[in-house]
């Protein structure tokens, strides 16, 4: 009786844990599977990020959103980004498009035209500041991307410009691009007439320059 009593003890605890081994394996393949649940990627730009100038389908925040979805990304991406927006315009708009999408991941694309209108560098980098603090109180990770604006507008400035979001990418702890279109600016074919807006042969060069960074953030 007593050799019974263990024999059903030993067969009650195999079955146990094979029930237990069963329940554990979907989850595990799920991991496996879905390398990010669904999330939300907010981009916020100028006419750059808008796609100016080039089929809206051929922009490059259209291209990326195809990549993670042949990559299997489970991700919605909005883009908010503006033909003509600076850092003071994004700052105005931020909160709400925060509060409406509830991002996990917003990608900043912004003082090109700041730059170009000679603004102040420490309102830029105010104005940037105040967007990727909110971003972050919000609960989203942030990506900045970096721009550079001609040599024309002043050495100094110029440098200062670029130099801002190395500074706040330190500052705040976030993810950079340096510049978002290099190996595109100043080459031939890949910028339109106005030696400003990228054409649609570079929009692939940008997504590039930021799907690396990107993956750090995204993936489980």
């Amino acid at each position: 009786m007593f050799n019974f009593r263990i024999h059903q003890s030993f067969r009650l605890l195999a079955i146990t844990l094979c029930v237990l081994l069963k329940l554990s394996l979907p989850q595990a393949h799920a991991g496996v599977n879905s390398p990010l649940q669904q999330q939300t990627i907010l981009v916020l730009g100028d006419s750059i990020s808008a796609g100016f100038g080039i089929d809206k389908e051929q922009g490059w925040v259209a291209l990326l959103e195809k990549k993670l979805k042949d990559n299997d990304f489970q991700t919605t991406l909005i883009n908010a980004s503006i033909s003509g927006e600076t850092t003071s315009g994004g700052a105005n708009r931020l909160k709400t498009i925060l509060k409406k999408h509830k991002p996990n991941l917003v990608i900043l694309e912004l003082g090109g035209n700041d730059g170009l209108r000679g603004t102040p560098i420490k309102l830029m980098t105010q104005n940037l500041g105040y967007m990727i603090d909110l971003s972050r109180k919000s609960g989203a990770k942030v990506l900045l991307l970096g721009m550079r604006i001609p040599p024309n507008y002043g050495q100094t400035y110029s440098e200062r410009f670029a130099n801002q979001y190395q500074q706040l990418a330190s500052d705040y702890n976030v993810q950079l691009v340096p510049f978002l279109l290099s190996g595109i600016a100043g080459q031939a074919g890949m910028m339109q007439a106005d030696g400003i807006h990228p054409t649609m042969n570079a929009q692939p060069i940008m997504v590039r320059s930021v799907w690396t960074v990107l993956l750090s953030l995204i993936e489980i």
